[in-house]
């Protein structure tokens, strides 16, 4: 009995180490796979308990585990959507495949680092097949609020390399000088002008034409002017009328003392601005606060535009895409504006190691893995997304082939415990000759 579980222990070690090559053969062949996460192999003893007085070998068993929360080192590249995980969290990814059958099922894959690139729809894919999935930006680049504990307002990115996009002016800051000889008595009256541009909301520009009328007294310095806000895109209707009062005391002189709406929308003395209603919505002018020397000022003779400093844009052209630390990929356009498109979260479970290995470096939730959570990159003990980078293999190939002697030394001494099993049991059977 003793001779015969020596033979089946050994046999048994065999096929460990059988096993145990196997694993060390798929790491050294995947050395210098991107996102590879090496495989080991465990040995476990069986013991028999055969009762006192006698002995009965086991053998031995295996167990093989991807260690899939070991990180690789990161290198450079020369593509923006190269992505690589630095830390905990993985990235969201789909099939291909799901997506060319376009019933809405997008099942969630995982992953660490990828190569993605457009594809022939615009979608950012790897040239195994797995599509990056993120969150969609709405119309202004905000990200709105999704559940994090379900893939369902995951969608495949999209880029749109001929898209289009532009911004609407939504605040005006004026800061120029009125003459301050136009309110005397003696003047005639002679009113000043200032055009200024924006873009609507569909990035068509616009023209704002500010009239400065001033009230010329009977005797005297009035220090008082009336503003006209008219907008070419209602035809040059009015859109807002103001009295400007102006300060003539020492220290304050020729700065705001009061702005008093006629028409239009009130002056906010917090801020310093009115609120106008052009074609397109509302639109803040910033005439600077009472008795401040920026903005309008009332000074010397001559009309001086200092300065105007609005946003919006025209309508521009796409020209690159970038994904930033916490997983926001941005669109640049040619007018000089980033605008954000998608999100990408990082995706955590209780377990990495318990996740399915799947082909392509990517992985699938299980039982053992536990449950998962969608975290802002960077929140929740996460780490961050890194661009122009993917995640070298984890395999150490020196210490692979120091495993792989190790196994080959073990292999060869369970195949002479069997030749001697052998030889033993022949001696037994001469026994009878």
């Amino acid at each position: 009995m003793t001779i015969s579980s020596s033979l089946n222990a050994s046999v048994a070690g065999l096929a460990a180490n059988a096993t145990r090559l196997a694993a060390i053969s798929d790491n050294i062949a995947n050395s210098s796979t991107y996102g590879y996460k090496r495989a080991v192999t465990d040995f476990h003893s069986m013991v028999i308990d055969s009762g006192a007085g006698s002995y009965t070998a086991g053998g031995v068993r295996t167990t093989n585990m991807r260690l899939i929360d070991e990180s690789g080192s990161l290198v450079s590249t020369a593509n923006a959507t190269d992505l690589a995980v630095r830390g905990r969290g993985m990235l969201p990814v789909s099939p291909a495949a799901a997506l060319n059958v376009e019933n809405g099922d997008h099942p969630m894959m995982l992953t660490t680092t990828g190569s993605f690139r457009t594809d022939d729809r615009g979608f950012l894919t790897t040239s195994s097949g797995l599509v990056l999935m993120g969150w969609p930006a709405s119309a202004d680049g905000t990200i709105p609020t999704y559940p994090r504990d379900t893939a369902d307002g995951l969608e495949a990115v999209r880029i749109n390399s001929n898209q289009f996009a532009g911004e609407a002016t939504t605040y005006i800051d004026l800061a120029l000088n009125l003459p301050a000889t136009s309110t005397n008595y003696m003047s005639d009256g002679a009113m000043e002008e200032l055009s200024v541009e924006y873009f609507d909301n569909l990035g068509k520009s616009e023209t704002l034409n500010i009239q400065f009328v001033p009230n010329v007294p009977a005797s005297g310095s009035s220090n008082a002017w009336r503003m006209v806000v008219h907008d070419s895109a209602l035809g040059g209707a009015v859109i807002g009328e103001y009295d400007l009062t102006f300060d003539d005391t020492r220290g304050l002189g020729g700065t705001l003392s009061s702005v008093t709406g006629v028409s239009g929308g009130a002056y906010d003395p917090t801020n310093g601005y009115i609120t106008v209603n052009v074609d397109g919505g509302p639109m803040d002018i910033n005439l600077g606060l009472i008795g401040s020397g920026a903005g309008l000022t009332q000074l010397s003779d001559a009309f001086k535009p200092v300065s105007v400093d609005k946003n919006g844009t025209p309508v521009g052209n796409m020209t690159s895409i970038s994904v930033d630390s916490n997983g926001y990929v941005s669109a640049s356009f040619d007018i000089g504006i980033t605008r954000v498109i998608y999100q990408i979260p990082l995706v955590d479970v209780t377990n990495v190691n318990g996740l399915e290995s799947l082909d392509y470096q990517s992985y699938q939730m299980t039982p053992d893995s536990g449950s998962f959570f969608l975290w802002d990159a960077g929140d929740g003990g996460t780490g961050d997304v890194v661009s122009y980078a993917r995640e070298e293999s984890t395999t150490d190939v020196a210490g692979e082939l120091t495993e792989l002697i190790q196994t080959q030394r073990a292999y060869s001494s369970n195949a002479k415990v069997i030749q001697t099993v052998d030889e033993m049991l022949q001696e037994t059977t001469n026994i009878k000759r």
